[in-house]
Formats: C-alpha cells, structure tokens, sequence
C-alpha cells in the first residue's frame, strides 16, 4: 500500500483555476484509461464552477458528464466539491433539494463528497453529510482555510472534532486562495492528526509559489492524502505537479506507489488539450504573493479576470484586488472561496467601477448582512448593514430552516421540459439559463461557446460575432443578447467592438427581426438608448443582463424603491428609482444585455 495518496484534480479544479472552467468533455474521455490505471486515490472530476460551465457555456449536460466519466474510470474513485446548503448554486437551496442532489450525483456514479460551506458554519454542512451517509457514500468533511484576526489554529481544530461528531469519513483542508505556510501547515496538520482520528486530506493552491513545501510539511505531520495535478496544467493559481511530488516522495518512507513514467504520458496528453483553450488563459499565471494580501482563491483570480475583461475594465484589475480585503473586513472576514468569494469580488468590482463604495450594494451583499448564508466570522460593519438592509430582521438560525420545500414547485414549473430529475435540478441550480438549455436541447438548438471565431471560409447558422462592411468601412460586431424566439418582433442587441474602447459602451442598437422562431427578417434598425442627461433617468453602473424589470410605464414610484433587477458576474442586483414620480418610459425587458451610459427606464417628476 503507498504511504501517502494521491487525489488529482486535473478533471476539476485544475482548468477551473487556469482556464475559467472551460474544459470539455470530449477532452477528458480519451485519456480516461491512462487515468483510470494510475492508481490515485480518488480524481476530483465534478462539482465546483463545472457544473455551472457545463450548462453556461459549453452547452454540455453535466448529468451526461458524471455518467460518461463513471463509465470512463471504472476503477477509480471519483471525487466532487459540494457547497453544502447552496449545492453547486449561489443560494441556500431547501433540504429537500440538497437531498435529492446528492442522491442523484451518488446514483450517477459519484463516491466522494468534498462538503464545505464558505463560511465554516456546519449548520450548513448538516444535510449534505446526512444525504451523503444514507446513500453509502464518503463524506468528507472540509475546513475553509483562512486567515484574519479571528481564524486560528485551535478554531479549525474545534472545527475538525464537530465534523468526525457529524459522522464523516475524512476531513479536508481547503486552502483555496494558497495562504498556507510551511510552518503554519505542519502547526495545524499535527493539531488536527492528535485531535481527530479520521484520515486528513490537503487541498492547496499553489498561487503563492508555496504548496510544494506546505505539502510536505503536511506529509511529515500524518497527512494522508494531497491534491495535485497533471504538471502541464499546475502551478499558477492551480496546484503542484503531481509528477513532481511523485518524485519528491519515491523511494522515501512516504513513496505514493505510483507509475511516474505513466504519470508523464498523461501529462504530456493535456499538454496539448491546454492549447485548446488558451484564450481562456488567466494572465495572472505564474507565481503571484499578491495572494497574501487578497486571499483571491485560484478558481476566482481567472473568472475574475475574465470578468472584468468583458466589462472592459482589465485595467482596473489591481484596484480590484485592494478592494477585496477592505470589503471582506466591512463582512466580519469570510473565507473567499464560492460564493462568498463572488459575492466580496463582485462588490468590490462594483465599488472600484462606481468609484464610490456602497453605491450599488447587491442583493446577495444584502442576505448575506441579514444572515441568510449564515454566520459572519467576526461582526459585520453595521453602518453598512444598516445601509443594507435596514429595518429588516436578522436571521440567528440555520438559513435552511427558513426555506420551504421547493423540490415540488421546481418541477412543476419546468414542466415537461424536464425529462428527468437530473433536468428538474439543473433547472434547479440555475433557473434562468436552466430554463434556456432545457428548451435549446430539445429543440436541437445547443451551441456550445467557440473556442476560437469562426474562420471566413466557415458557414454557421448562429453567429455570435462577424464582421461586417459599411461604405467601405469593416466592424467586428458581437451579438449580446436576443429576445425569446416565440416573439413576434424578436430583438437582437449587439456592440461595434473594433471601434475605441469608451464608444464600445455607447454603441449598443437594437435589431428587431420579426418571424418568431419560424425565421425571423429584418424589418427596422431602432435608435440607441438615449444617455442619461435628467435625474430622472435610471441607469447601471456597469454591463450586464436584465432578470426583472419590477414596474411599467404609468406606475408611481419613489426614490430608492427597486425598479430593475440586473445580473453581472453571476450576483444580481437592484437598480432603484432615482427620484419620486410617474414611470413615464421603460426601454428594457426582461433578458436584454445592457450597458453603464443607457438610459433605462426615465422617471418624470
């Protein structure tokens, strides 16, 4: 038996961290076998942001992922990041859901469940460690490493004694930003081994140039289990090579067993799968000790960036990044890691864009100072609180038990989209592009993100982005948003994107094609949203995507009541009225991308 296992993360967190969680299925299948024969402890393949991708971006069922990579690695464990109460969402879904989830994953070929809650409060965990025991599977209990003037050793340790008393069947550190040291690790390794008798697994990043060492460390306190991956897709903001700690550890006391030459052979495969995806790369690749100062986790620093570069605002990466730990102070220090983490960066993103903190607070910065994800690590800033949520009552119990069962609701309002209960959850998870994944793939109509824009010569039936010729003149146009198929008049958003970058924000028209789903034509070019220029006219503060549009021309409205609800980097928010009067002008609907410097809907005194 080898000393110490192996859990590789290459399926997982790996391209979650590199590459914004692009990674398809097609390019995980044909190495499968040489996985399979390895002989780690588990592969962690599931779970995390991938689920989200899947039906997001790729346009893959993640259902289909779990069954075809069960069937792919029959001898191999197979691993997943559960978010306790919030699932693989951003909310704190009912326990029947979290029930049904785990059962559904575990009857799919799913045998570890890696179980944390962003804020370290197990109340949240209780379920899914439940769900998981009664479908015979292992339950791993995780802490959420972190570091901030209330988070210590002796907490983590008191932490790990409450998760063996729950019943799991090993404990995971998660340190998902890299803030582990050598020396702090070995501290808290040997606290946890002479406190806990469960096997103890290391999950670290290797952001901060350190995880090689911290893995170790650990390894010399009676760690079990570390998480690598596959060289060619380490180090960075993802993880230590898995070849490299294979050497490291051969012929010592703590020799893993393992094939390195075989090891190599896999890692050259995703040598060449990476360049796939290389527009997806994070520029913040190699070893970043900003880390330290941040706390960004791994999975975050890409997305983030990826974000703000479609918010045209990458420019204003390392303002972000300052932000982030003023914010998570003004929150009581949460850990970052999902959602928690996108709900402090986008904040924060709002804060530096705005250029006035607290201008635009979003909803989830609002449950979350209600209480409604839990319990705060240290007192929140009350002023902001107060600022938040006012008057409303906070919640001093489980979040879940204010949740009624949905589980019945859902799948009654999917209807016969949903041919199974793995669809219902999808729908679940994601409601809004749930929905619109279900509908496209029966109607055969999934196209997945390209990755690279379709060559000249390359007929498509859907562009998203083309060149186009005017008195002689070429643009690259990108299609931003469209109206609902079955609309008589359907509407087509788009922006002129090879034009100077403050015009890109202004050049938002409307193309309205009428023929609904049964072949739209052109009929009229109408004009741009006008600019904002009366302090009546409501506008947002950065891109992003109608969810709600809460009144309509003729209502009377005050000023601070919500009037629109937006998306952006996943968090919604509520855009409110900017004074008291008659809404005389709405120029939005529900799924209509929008842009700062429109005027959204205009309020007449």
């Amino acid at each position: 038996m080898p000393k110490i296992n192996i859990t590789d993360v290459v399926l997982r967190d790996a391209h979650q961290s590199l590459l914004a969680t692009r990674m398809r299925t097609e390019d995980m299948l044909p190495i499968c076998p040489k996985l399979d024969a390895i002989g780690y402890w588990s592969l962690e393949c599931w779970g995390g942001a991938t689920f989200d991708a899947c039906v997001r971006f790729l346009k893959e069922d993640p259902w289909e992922r779990l069954r075809k990579l069960r069937e792919a690695l029959p001898n191999t464990r197979l691993q997943m990041l559960l978010r306790g109460q919030n699932l693989l969402g951003y909310r704190h879904y009912s326990d029947d859901v979290v029930r049904a989830f785990v059962k559904r994953s575990a009857e799919n070929g799913m045998d570890v469940f890696r179980i944390f809650d962003a804020l370290n409060d197990l109340r949240n965990l209780k379920t899914a460690i439940e769900a998981t025991k009664a479908a015979g599977k292992h339950a791993q209990g995780t802490i959420c490493y972190t570091v901030s003037p209330v988070h210590t050793v002796e907490g983590f340790v008191r932490m790990g004694k409450e998760l063996a008393a729950m019943g799991c069947d090993s404990i995971a550190i998660k340190d998902m930003a890299g803030l582990l040291t050598p020396f702090v690790t070995a501290e808290l390794v040997k606290a946890l081994k002479d406190s806990v008798d469960l096997p103890l697994h290391l999950h670290s990043h290797a952001t901060a140039g350190l995880a090689d060492m911290c893995h170790l460390k650990a390894i010399e306190n009676g760690c079990d289990t570390i998480d690598t991956a596959i060289s060619s897709m380490a180090g960075g903001t993802s993880h230590p090579p898995t070849e490299s700690m294979v050497a490291a550890l051969r012929g010592t006391q703590y020799d893993t067993g393992l094939d390195l030459e075989a090891i190599q052979e896999v890692g050259m495969y995703f040598y060449q799968v990476r360049k796939k995806y290389h527009q997806f790369e994070s520029d913040f690749t190699g070893v970043d000790t900003r880390v330290q100062v941040n706390q960004v986790p791994g999975g975050m620093i890409s997305n983030l960036a990826n974000q703000l570069k479609e918010q045209n605002a990458i420019d204003r990466m390392n303002a972000v990044l300052e932000e982030i730990p003023r914010v998570r102070k003004d929150l009581g220090y949460p850990p970052l890691v999902t959602p928690t983490s996108q709900i402090v960066g986008t904040q924060a993103v709002l804060n530096v864009l705005t250029e006035k903190r607290y201008q635009t607070i979003t909803n989830e910065v609002k449950l979350y100072l209600q209480g409604r994800y839990g319990a705060a690590p240290a007192p929140v800033d009350p002023v902001l609180q107060q600022q938040a949520i006012g008057k409303e009552d906070l919640v001093d119990c489980r979040p879940a038990d204010l949740l009624k069962p949905e589980l019945e609701r859902l799948t009654k309002e999917i209807g016969s989209l949903a041919g199974s209960d793995e669809d219902t959850l999808i729908y679940a998870m994601f409601p809004e592009i749930g929905r619109t994944f279900l509908e496209h793939r029966a109607e055969g109509t999934l196209v997945p993100e390209p990755l690279e824009p379709p060559a000249s010569n390359v007929s498509t039936s859907a562009p998203t982005e083309f060149k186009i010729n005017v008195h002689g003149e070429t643009y690259h146009i990108k299609v931003t948003g469209a109206g609902h198929k079955g609309q008589a008049e359907r509407h087509f958003y788009f922006t002129i994107d090879d034009i100077p970058e403050e015009v890109v924000v202004e050049t938002l028209d409307e193309l309205v094609l009428t023929g609904g789903a049964d072949g739209a034509v052109k009929t009229a070019i109408a004009g741009k949203r006008p600019k904002p220029s009366q302090p009546g006219h409501v506008t947002t503060s950065m891109p992003g995507n109608i969810v709600e549009v809460l009144v309509k021309e003729g209502d009377a409205v005050a000023a601070g009541q919500a009037v629109i609800v937006t998306e952006a980097m996943k968090m919604e928010t509520e855009i409110q009225a900017t004074i008291d009067g008659t809404v005389t002008a709405v120029y939005v609907a529900k799924g209509d991308a929008v842009n700062p410097d429109e005027v959204l809907l205009e309020i007449t005194p």
